[in-house]
């Protein structure tokens, strides 16, 4: 038994220098987001409380951005749209399956409501600085359940950590070229199916790497047989 749970506990080590190794940050930070258009209190408090973004360090010098949709409520982020200084780059889109669907180039170019805020929200003017879902539009948009992952190169030698200082700095001086803020329209909201627009609101619970998490969860179960054995 002895053995057996040296072998465990030398496994379980392994698993976390390789998840460690492997990722090339502790952990991802979850952005909230927070109503600029204010058409309807009950659909804009229902898009603060389940729409958010995943900010990852993605490795090779790539970052990317998970939009995801928690539901409950009936509602689809069909356009996207970066505010960006001089971070990012080249970029790649995914999705979580068949029920979602964009493409680079929103329509409309900046997104809706973006001027009613100051400084207002302008988007960068290279194509990949927005995407919106293909028709049937909130179909394809993300809806509960669904999730979409934006993938930009850093440029200008810039960070993973230049990008959270960015976003950090664009939440007071969105105006700043140095800053970065993130924007999405949302449709077909509720049962009046209404549509509001959101910027990032303050970071909230970082969210730890998968592998970390099984890696400790190996350790754990490896400390709940040493202290059974003991027992």
């Amino acid at each position: 038994m002895k053995r057996f749970i040296k072998t465990l506990a030398a496994g379980a080590l392994g698993v976390l220098a390789a998840a460690l190794s492997a990722s090339p940050a502790a952990a991802d930070t979850i952005y909230s987001f927070k109503n600029i258009t204010h058409k309807n209190a009950a659909n804009a408090a229902a898009g603060e409380a389940q729409l958010s973004v995943v900010v990852s360090d993605a490795g090779s010098n790539k970052v990317s951005f998970k939009f995801q949709n928690s539901g409950p409520v009936a509602m689809s982020i069909t356009d996207v749209y970066f505010d960006d200084g001089t971070l990012l780059g080249a970029t790649t889109l995914a999705d979580s399956g068949s029920g979602v669907d964009f493409a680079f180039g929103a329509t409309p170019n900046d997104m809706p409501g973006g001027s009613s805020i100051d400084p207002k929200f302008v988007t960068s003017t290279r194509g990949i600085f927005s995407a919106d879902s293909d028709s049937p539009i909130q179909q394809m948009g993300v809806n509960p359940g669904e999730w979409l992952t934006v993938t930009f190169d850093l440029i200008n030698l810039k960070t993973f950590d230049d990008t959270l200082a960015a976003l950090k700095l664009g939440l007071t001086d969105g105006g700043n070229d140095n800053a970065l803020r993130i924007g999405i329209h949302v449709q077909a909201i509720g049962t009046n199916e209404g549509s509001e627009s959101f910027i990032n609101g303050s970071p909230g619970s970082s969210v730890p790497l998968p592998g970390v998490a099984v890696a400790g969860a190996v350790l754990m179960s490896g400390a709940a047989l040493r202290r059974r054995r003991v027992a």
